[in-house]
């Protein structure tokens, strides 16, 4: 199966690669990116073909591509790929606008191809317990759930992570989405109602939000919370994390996806003291799921609805928390 990637923009596309290079009779044939710092840089980096255009990787007749650009500019790409043929692994958040992801699901569905919103937090064993215990009525009736997710300011690493017109929002748009689409996912439900507070407390240099506090009431009257930020600093032992509580009437279950970790000291790095992760890598089984979806012609585990409904409960926390009202999701 010949896999490539349109854009090296999004951080995570560095690690996909090493991801796809595990998967037993896959090639990646490599990336297309029209930044020539970022195409000389990753070729080199990881020994990739670079292709100047996403036409020209296009041309080459790949199975499938992995969409890893600017937020704002998933739509063109989708729309791009299906075209040829290609399925489509789309990195979150889906789109920035509602009607670049309904554009994007209608170019889908004509090509006849199979698409996959990137949620790689489905596919971690801790997450996967989680779930298992609430569908199994472990914890009782669900009375409430917190979650957490927090990272470092990628802007140090790619610059149009802070740039309303190219990531649509900063830390919200960003972090929101992990934790919407678990919330889905892990109750069964829709988000009902969106209240949130957005503001910039951790960079004054950017015109994006690094912080969002979003209260959320799911369609089965459950509250939920989501604390989503770049308030990690750059000398952090670890980027970030994922956290949940999910409490019920039988018990409480605590989450920490990325908590095993060894202690690393080094000399002459950026980041002196680091948490080095020995926790099953999420993103790998996300690829694996998706290359499987696209051998066997299945339905993939993540689906375009799945990356659409977490987009309309982040734009409804934008909208909130312009309005300082609740919003529905359903009503984007």
């Amino acid at each position: 199966m010949r896999i490539g990637i349109l854009s090296f923009a999004h951080l995570h596309a560095e690690g996909y690669v090493q991801n796809l290079r595990r998967i037993s009779g896959v090639e990646v044939i490599g990336f297309s990116d029209t930044d020539p710092e970022r195409g000389r840089r990753f070729s080199q980096a990881y020994g990739l073909r670079w292709f100047w255009t996403h036409e020209d990787l296009l041309a080459e007749h790949p199975d499938a591509v992995i969409v890893t650009s600017e937020n704002a500019r998933h739509r063109e790409l989708v729309e791009l790929a299906v075209r040829s043929g290609a399925h489509v692994l789309c990195e979150k958040p889906i789109a920035t606008r509602t009607e670049d992801a309904l554009a994007m699901k209608a170019a889908v569905e004509a090509a006849g191809v199979t698409f996959m919103t990137a949620f790689p937090m489905r596919f971690s064993p801790a997450v996967q317990a989680a779930r298992a215990m609430v569908g199994e009525g472990a914890l009782g009736r669900i009375l409430a759930v917190v979650g957490v997710n927090h990272s470092e300011n990628p802007k140090r690493h790619r610059a149009w992570f802070a740039e309303k017109a190219l990531a649509g929002g900063g830390a919200t748009i960003d972090h929101t989405v992990h934790l919407a689409d678990l919330y889905r996912w892990i109750f069964g439900v829709e988000v009902a109602e969106v209240v949130a507070e957005v503001s910039n407390p951790f960079d004054p240099e950017v015109d994006v939000d690094t912080a969002g506090l979003l209260l959320l009431k799911l369609e089965n009257g459950v509250p939920a919370s989501i604390d989503a930020s770049w308030s990690r600093p750059a000398s952090y032992p670890r980027w970030g994390h994922l956290k949940m509580e999910i409490v019920g009437e039988k018990g409480t279950v605590v989450l920490d996806a990325f908590a095993g970790h060894l202690h690393v000291w080094r000399r002459g790095q950026e980041r002196a003291y680091e948490w080095l992760g020995y926790h099953p890598d999420p993103n790998q089984g996300m690829l694996e799921a998706f290359v499987s979806s696209v051998r066997n012609g299945t339905r993939p585990p993540v689906t375009w609805r799945d990356g659409y409904e977490a987009l309309r409960v982040v734009l409804a926390a934008y909208r909130s928390a312009e309005r300082h009202a609740p919003v529905a999701p359903a009503d984007l």
